[in-house]
């Protein structure tokens, strides 16, 4: 048994998570490299490994010829003569297996050989990296804090680095060396160098990941976050819906005094979140997407994904947000086009029925014959920069 090679394989296989059959498979090639680089040729040559023992066996097989005289090529061919002192039996014509003892390998054959060893493991050490955040993809990870490469930062995640771009930091979030951060794989790409991993600090889902990963009911399936709307570094709000009667959305996401969620604020270095629960009802998730804003009534068109909303008039900086940041994440959050004004607004404004967001029941009614107005209408992509707070 070659006890040195089998403990060789056995680390290999332990420290770089190489399968001992590619390794196996890599020796073998270099056998055969080390044969063609000393004969000039390797066609017949073959390799056995006992994959038990780690015992191998370098052979080429030779035809048999009459005598010295007939033999043409020594690498193909073998006198009846030398054959017969290795095999009694052998006669003209047979095809004989004629063993090649490493020994016999010049320096620059050992040398390839040696090459061919070490880049194949190189090559299966950067595939079971890339395979292994591949599956990570789309995920969130921890990550620890390397240095700064330009406006970028490196991030080591174990056994390889990612690269956190000025894209995808959030402004104001400064990172010193070591310091230990949680990231969102956006993109794993295998390149010729090794996997390139590119993470973010700014994507949506790194909540959705970070809220999956505190919360047992999320987990498990009992509470699903339905959507979510992110303005990275100040605001985030997630919608949450409860397939458990018996089980509140919101407050599982919250947490006994707050605990789960001040975990999440804690690892986005204060972004606030607000957590509304989810309705199928349009009106109904519209106002609790306005959250914290109290809502008079709220008048919406499913088909046209625009609803209009009518808001105490305390209550429209409220609703409105600083810079129309609530507004604006509602909108990204239900998926329709905002129009909100307060009540005086809505009694002033051509079209507005004030006895319609009087009723009791406004949250079932759709209002679908109505003029679009410039005047306070808000949306994903924009809002009026001199809105009052």
């Amino acid at each position: 048994m070659n006890k040195e090679l089998m403990e060789a394989l056995d680390i290999l296989e332990k420290e770089k998570e190489i399968s001992k059959e590619t390794l196996f498979e890599a020796i073998e090639n270099s056998l055969l490299t080390a044969c063609k680089n000393h004969f000039g040729k390797a066609d017949n040559v073959k390799v056995e490994i006992d994959r038990e023992t780690c015992d191998f066996l370098v052979y080429a097989q030779k035809e048999v010829v009459e005598n010295a005289e007939a033999v043409e090529d020594n690498c193909l061919q073998i006198s009846l003569e030398d054959a017969q002192a290795l095999s009694k039996k052998a006669k003209v014509g047979d095809i004989l297996n004629v063993e090649i003892k490493s020994k016999e390998f010049g320096r620059i054959a050992t040398q390839n050989a040696k090459n061919v060893i070490l880049q194949k493991i190189r090559e299966e050490e950067r595939s079971v990296i890339y395979n292994q955040y591949f599956e990570k993809e789309k995920d969130v990870v921890t990550g620890v804090v390397q240095r700064n490469v330009g406006r970028n930062i490196s991030i080591n995640l174990g056994k390889a680095d990612a690269l956190l771009t000025e894209s995808e930091q959030v402004k104001g979030e400064v990172f010193k060396p070591t310091e230990r951060i949680k990231v969102y794989i956006l993109e794993v790409k295998n390149t010729s160098k090794g996997p390139r991993i590119n993470v973010s600090r700014t994507h949506p889902e790194l909540v959705k990941r970070l809220f999956e990963s505190e919360v047992t009911e999320i987990k498990d399936g009992v509470v699903e976050i339905m959507s979510i709307a992110r303005e990275a570094g100040s605001r985030t709000k997630i919608a949450v819906w409860s397939n458990n009667p018996n089980v509140d959305a919101v407050g599982a996401c919250v947490g006994m005094n707050g605990a789960r969620v001040n975990a999440i604020v804690e690892e986005l270095r204060g972004e606030k979140i607000d957590i509304v629960p989810w309705d199928e009802n349009p009106g109904n998730f519209i106002q609790n997407a306005l959250s914290p804003a109290k809502v008079v009534a709220v008048f919406a068109d499913p088909d046209e994904k625009t609803a209009k909303v009518v808001v105490p008039d305390y209550q429209l900086s409220l609703a409105i947000g600083k810079e129309g940041q609530n507004a604006r994440l509602a909108a990204r959050l239900t998926g329709y086009k905002i129009d909100i004004k307060s009540e005086t607004q809505a009694k002033d404004a051509p079209g507005f029925r004030y006895e319609d967001y009087m009723d009791d029941e406004y949250d079932e009614e759709y209002d679908e014959e109505y003029d679009e107005y410039a005047e306070g209408e808000y949306e994903e992509d924009g809002y009026p920069e001199n809105t009052e707070e």
